[in-house]
């Protein structure tokens, strides 16, 4: 099933942008595992619209509702099952276009895959919405992995022409803190990203970017070579959020091999790396180092100016001008889809090291 993630530990997505709900099933999960709404609360927080001109205007209240799996807070192993309902919906705002393909959107390419009965309002199930129930899942396998001592943070390195930095060496708890108090969660630069995205605005237009994505505290073994690594469920998870057009692992490919490689030393009695442009993986499997990717963010397809396009079901060229409440960059949103993803995937692969070793 395409909106189904994982083997281990299945997630399974359900609902439409403007339908009644949005909400995740959770098969795997092991029972006794604490439920922390707080923390799934802060990560829906970090996704949610409406804080400024830099996203749009949508406002959803975001109330998590479990319907099964929970009890006295505590996972019971049985499918566990959440739901937020959909209450700041405008349906009308795409009434006009129901066959008009707006660019870089899934429109035509969804109404040829399922022969027209797709939900077209808001995107349907192709929308950004759905990123929802990948951060209430993967906010509460964040908290199981932050158990394991496993924690994940993503750092904003480009916005449109504004670069940040790269994390680099500052991969402790207080470094992360800091950043996830940021709405633009970025090591350096936020307030020229800010200014970027509302220039954008200002002009009709959107910009994209890129997310780095650390993962610390993870043991060397985990992932397997092949078609089964730690890089292949990492960027099959990843490109589940709509916007995300690209992955890359470590840093620094076009460096000379005598530079790149990763030469081993012991510390303390541990294997470690002395570089990590490899980013912690080697043969699919992780060598112990903090795990590190970097993904690129499409800029926001809906944008404000008439554009040339098609209308599908006449066959015919037309123009749109699209209306609604839409991000002149999704970028800063991203970054708790990404985490929340990321865990999602690290804690399937961590469970079948536990189970096979």
């Amino acid at each position: 099933m395409s909106s189904t993630l994982g083997k281990n530990l299945e997630i399974s997505i359900f609902g439409e942008s403007h339908g009644n709900a949005v909400g995740v099933v959770i098969n795997g999960l092991p029972s006794g595992e604490y439920v922390d709404k707080n923390l799934i609360n802060q990560y829906l927080k970090k996704r949610a619209t409406g804080k400024d001109k830099t996203m749009t205007a949508r406002v959803e209240a975001d109330e998590v509702q479990f319907l099964s799996g929970v009890y006295n807070d505590y996972t019971t192993g049985t499918p566990l099952t959440m739901v937020i309902y959909n209450v700041g919906q405008h349906s009308k705002d795409y009434s006009n276009i129901a066959t008009i393909a707006r660019p870089s959107h899934a429109d035509y390419s969804g109404f040829v895959r399922y022969k027209g009965f797709n939900d077209i309002r808001g995107g349907g199930h192709f929308s950004g919405r759905l990123t929802t129930p990948i951060v209430m899942a993967g906010s509460l396998c964040m908290a199981i992995l932050k158990n394991k001592g496993i924690d994940i943070c993503a750092n904003i390195i480009e916005i449109g022409s504004v670069k940040g930095q790269r994390l680099g060496n500052r991969l402790d708890k207080n470094t992360f803190d800091i950043l996830r108090e940021k709405q633009i969660q970025a090591i350096a630069n936020e307030d020229k990203m800010r200014e970027e995205i509302l220039t954008a605005r200002e002009n009709l237009d959107s910009v994209g970017g890129r997310i780095e994505c650390v993962v610390t505290g993870i043991k060397a073994g985990v992932g397997s070579p092949m078609f089964d690594g730690v890089e292949n469920n990492i960027a099959k998870a990843i490109f589940g959020i709509p916007a995300i057009k690209g992955i890359e692992f470590g840093e620094e490919c076009l460096l000379k091999g005598s530079v790149y490689n990763d030469s081993y030393k012991m510390d303390g009695g541990k294997p470690v790396t002395v570089t990590n442009h490899d980013g912690g993986i080697n043969g699919g499997i992780t060598n112990g180092m903090p795990i590190v990717f970097a993904v690129k963010v499409k800029p926001t397809p809906s944008i404000a100016r008439c554009q040339d396009t098609i209308d599908f079901k006449k066959m015919s060229d037309t123009t749109i001008e699209i209306k609604g409440r839409h991000d002149p960059c999704v970028v800063a949103r991203a970054v708790p889809c990404v985490e929340c993803v990321t865990a999602i995937a690290i804690l399937d692969m961590v469970m079948e090291s536990e189970i096979y070793g």
